[in-house]
């Protein structure tokens, strides 16, 4: 991040009685916002986000999700301070204990979190998403499944097919179109372990922390389960998922085959989507370290295409996406397309 925010950090730190705290780097993300940790030297903690607007950031999106999210009682990081021309935020510090780190020293800890987290889903649902969000809609999911395409396919293989982009669109988005309430609920789009953070000291569904979702749409209500339990960071244990999966049906009344059905042509959209964007990142971006992910994607992805229902998307995968082989990730990883 450029020095020249220095001043700017400076100024808005100061004016929210944060100027004397320490600051430590935390772990950012694929993004161009990055975090620190302040510590004060009374032990009090808080978090920074600089998200600078000249990088293509907006901190305002986050902040009016964190208010809803909180409204409902869920533990979204309360705003602490905001100076969104400037692209900074003071958060409330949740801690360290993301389901991914917490999951790697204690896995039988595993259907628990899970069913938090699933939980939580239920009841963000029971509740309309906030006004003036955008829907995550049919064609623009289309579109973004053919990232995978565009980057994947074409850095792993060189080749290019004019054709081929249209049809793949066009399948997709009429399959999508044919799901019943596709923007019925506030969707956060990454919803996982490497973003969800456990509270046990906190009751119910507030247990768990939620960290990424300024992103966040109207969409359909098993998007965000499909982040959770199909995710490309770590191996959800199937008898979790296929649990998880049971009890949100069963908590929300949902008809089994039909939102089983929704489960994977979403599960396939989002995968496909990853399968670019990872691709890109290495390619366009120079961050080669999501290559090594791509492999689980690819698994989600055929567990997603086997359903007799998805036999369309399965036939244009199988045409246009050749298998992450070893030299086919190599290439990716190295920058060059083929």
């Amino acid at each position: 991040m450029p020095d020249d925010r220095a001043p700017r950090i400076d100024t808005f730190l100061a004016t929210h009685g944060w100027g004397r705290a320490a600051r430590h780097p935390l772990a950012g993300d694929a993004s161009n916002r990055r975090y620190l940790r302040l510590v004060q030297p009374g032990g009090a903690r808080a978090v920074l986000m600089d998200a600078p607007a000249e990088r293509g950031e907006d901190v305002r999106p986050f902040s009016a999700i964190a208010r809803h999210l909180s409204a409902l009682g869920l533990s979204a990081p309360e705003i602490l301070g905001e100076d969104s021309q400037a692209g900074l935020l003071l958060l409330e510090d949740l801690g360290d204990a993301l389901f991914a780190r917490v999951l790697e020293s204690a896995p039988a800890l595993e259907p628990d979190l899970y069913r938090a987290a699933t939980d939580l889903l239920v009841e963000l649902h029971r509740h309309a998403p906030p006004t003036g969000i955008a829907p995550y809609g049919p064609a623009l999911m289309a579109d973004l499944a053919a990232l995978a395409l565009d980057w994947y396919r074409r850095g792993a293989t060189g080749e290019e097919d004019a054709g081929l982009r249209p049809r793949f669109c066009a399948t997709l988005e009429a399959h999508l179109a044919a799901l019943p309430d596709t923007d019925s609920v506030l969707i956060q789009r990454d919803y996982h372990a490497e973003n969800l953070l456990w509270l046990p000291e906190r009751a119910g569904t507030a247990r768990v922390g939620l960290l990424d979702f300024q992103d966040a749409m109207r969409g359909h209500r098993a998007y965000d389960l499909v982040s959770l339990l199909q995710d490309a960071r770590r191996d959800v244990g199937a008898a979790t998922a296929r649990a998880m999966l049971a009890h949100y049906i069963a908590a929300t009344g949902a008809e089994a085959d039909a939102f089983t059905t929704a489960f994977h042509w979403l599960g396939a959209q989002r995968n496909l989507r990853i399968l670019g964007v990872f691709a890109r990142l290495s390619l366009r971006d120079g961050k080669p370290q999501y290559i090594g992910l791509i492999p689980r994607v690819w698994a989600h992805l055929q567990t997603d295409l086997r359903p007799p229902a998805l036999a369309p998307l399965a036939a244009l995968v199988a045409e246009a996406l050749p298998p992450p082989t070893p030299a086919l990730l190599a290439r990716l990883r190295s920058g060059r397309a083929a």
